[in-house]
């Protein structure tokens, strides 16, 4: 198999995690403390993977002071996205509740929640083939992590557009989608930096790293406080000890 297409079928896989996430929540009522605690979770798993494979490899091959500043461009471009994308009404694009705005209430707000959920998951995907280049294997941490992680998001977001009469053709049009258009950005991640120094993999794996973390704390903690409050902290610990414990294994 063509590593190009190896690495697009990663990030496809990641991205499914999403629209399983979604499924579940179409066809079963899950009670929202339950989609918060998973939420929780899989942002542990996800802080673990930036700390622990992304920055730490970005730090080693390209340098602190290259890899800092690729963490602060990456978190400094999503917040502005993240920002701009709220004022048309995907601030809460991730809630489970009814926090969504229809519609109705807020035109335009659709497409919005729909481009953030892209701006959520194409920076891991990025990530993923990443790993490819140079002969090297999918991290599969990260593999854990994202799909760990996409799966609560999915889960939690897709309740919050059905609780807000978005249909089932929006709601799986915008996962289906999303999860095709990670497998791009793996596919792209790979084909565009084939060539490319080490230096220069390791500032993109840091600006995805920066992007992943703001993406955690501006849209995935808050909506497991609302459910989980004082036991956000404690899940999410076990989420990191989790991934930690499969980045161990893996070496």
């Amino acid at each position: 198999m063509p590593t190009w297409l190896e690495a697009g079928l990663w990030g496809l896989l990641g991205g499914g995690a999403l629209v399983l996430g979604a499924l579940v929540a179409w066809f079963a009522r899950v009670p929202q403390v339950v989609i918060a605690s998973v939420m929780a979770f899989g942002s542990g798993v996800l802080i673990s993977a930036v700390a622990f494979d992304l920055m730490e490899e970005a730090a080693d091959t390209g340098g602190l002071l290259p890899a800092a500043i690729g963490f602060v461009g990456g978190a400094l471009a999503y917040f502005a996205a993240n920002a701009a994308l709220a004022r048309h009404g995907a601030r809460h694009r991730k809630r489970s509740g009814d926090q969504q705005p229809s519609e109705q209430e807020q035109s335009g707000s659709g497409a919005a929640i729909a481009i953030g959920a892209l701006l959520d998951g194409v920076p891991e995907s990025v990530v993923l083939g990443l790993g490819l280049l140079g002969g090297g294997t999918v991290s599969a941490p990260v593999l854990a992590a994202v799909f760990i992680s996409n799966v609560p998001e999915g889960l939690s977001s897709a309740a919050g557009m059905k609780n807000n009469g978005r249909s089932a053709r929006y709601v799986f049009g915008v996962w289906i989608g999303i999860a095709v258009a990670s497998g791009l950005a793996a596919l792209v991640g790979y084909v565009a930096l084939g060539d490319a120094p080490p230096e220069v993999v390791a500032v993109i794996t840091a600006i995805a790293a920066g992007a992943i973390l703001t993406m955690i704390a501006d849209t995935m903690i808050p909506e497991a406080f609302e459910r989980t409050r004082t036991w956000t902290g404690v899940i999410t610990t076990l989420g990191f000890l989790v991934a930690f414990a499969i980045d161990l294994a893996g070496r």
